[in-house]
């Protein structure tokens, strides 16, 4: 019953769509109506307006963060089962059909409640973000050493939830990987 518990809480934690509430909040288009149409911080900055898609980014990661500390705190052993289904649930939500967001900054919440290791997965989203400075290579390439990071650290119980994660959020990316190879991909802060 705890693994179904921690289960439902952290994918219902998860799914709480911060970027299109924030959007509506502020009146924007609607957020499922421009670029890539998904409810993240990415497609935030899309409408143009930075502090909201700073908003989204902050409030997805903290998402991620609390399911993981709940889970901790009520479901002791659960961690790793709770980190993913905060990614499940923002992927896809129940309350939009199931279309959500593609997880990455929900995975650095995530990350960084489940351990200081969690800080791998920043410090190798940022870097990449800086050389690339295409959005999609730096989330991947962080959701990859995430598993890495916590078996070098010995939290080998996490390694089949992260390698999970990871894969999802490559899944998620797929449309974004046929860009990079033709070239196409958008830089942040570019026009295309």
């Amino acid at each position: 019953m705890e693994w179904i518990a921690a289960f439902a809480v952290a994918y219902l934690l998860g799914s709480i769509p911060f970027g299109l509430l924030i959007t509506r909040a502020a009146r924007t288009e609607d957020l499922r109506s421009i670029g890539s149409g998904n409810i993240g911080a990415t497609n935030v900055l899309r409408t143009g307006r930075k502090g909201l898609a700073a908003a989204t980014l902050v409030l997805d990661l903290v998402k991620g963060m609390a399911a993981v500390l709940v889970a901790g705190r009520y479901f002791p052993g659960t961690e790793g089962l709770a980190a993913l289904a905060a990614v499940i649930g923002h992927c896809f939500p129940v309350w939009l059909k199931f279309r959500g967001g593609k997880g990455v900054a929900t995975t650095a919440g995530v990350a960084l409640g489940l351990g200081p290791f969690g800080l791998a997965y920043a410090a190798v989203w940022l870097c990449m973000l800086a050389i690339t400075r295409i959005s999609s290579i730096a989330g991947m390439c962080a959701a990859i050493i995430l598993p890495v990071a916590a078996y070098a650290v010995g939290r080998t119980e996490l390694f089949p939830w992260l390698v999970a994660i990871a894969a999802l959020i490559v899944f998620l990316h797929r449309a974004n990987i046929a860009r990079l190879r033709n070239g196409s991909e958008p830089r942040v802060g570019g026009k295309g």
